[in-house]
């Protein structure tokens, strides 16, 4: 169950953290909010990515509302993890639902946030 409650609620202390050593996961972060604990890291990084891949699958079928509701969903979730990259494109298509643009760089984010979790997972 913590696996959970930190792979989709944003943390409360974050204000204007950014990634560590510019990866697209900021581990130090997700070490706080996992206690250290290497395999909950893992497993959380793992739903995250699920999750991920399943926000994006909705925004490429979404109507507006619906954009805007999962965006900030996937903000929330990318916070909790220490995905700032994710979180700060999610962020951009929270405020402009319509623009392509802000959603294929979302996309990209979600990518590389992926491929740094299966690097991970080797």
């Amino acid at each position: 169950m913590a696996a959970l409650s930190i792979a989709f609620g944003a943390p409360d202390h974050y204000s204007g953290v950014k990634p560590s050593n510019h990866r697209p996961i900021d581990l130090v972060h997700l070490a706080r909010q996992t206690s250290g604990d290497k395999e909950l890291e893992l497993e959380v990084l793992r739903m995250f990515a699920r999750q991920a891949r399943t926000c994006m699958n909705e925004l490429a079928h979404a109507q507006q509302e619906t954009v805007c509701q999962t965006a900030h969903k996937l903000k929330g979730a990318a916070l909790a993890v220490g995905a700032f990259i994710v979180s700060d494109a999610a962020e951009q298509v929270e405020a402009h639902a319509q623009d392509a643009k802000c959603l294929a760089s979302l996309g990209a984010a979600v990518v590389e946030v992926e491929n740094f979790i299966q690097g991970l997972s080797r």
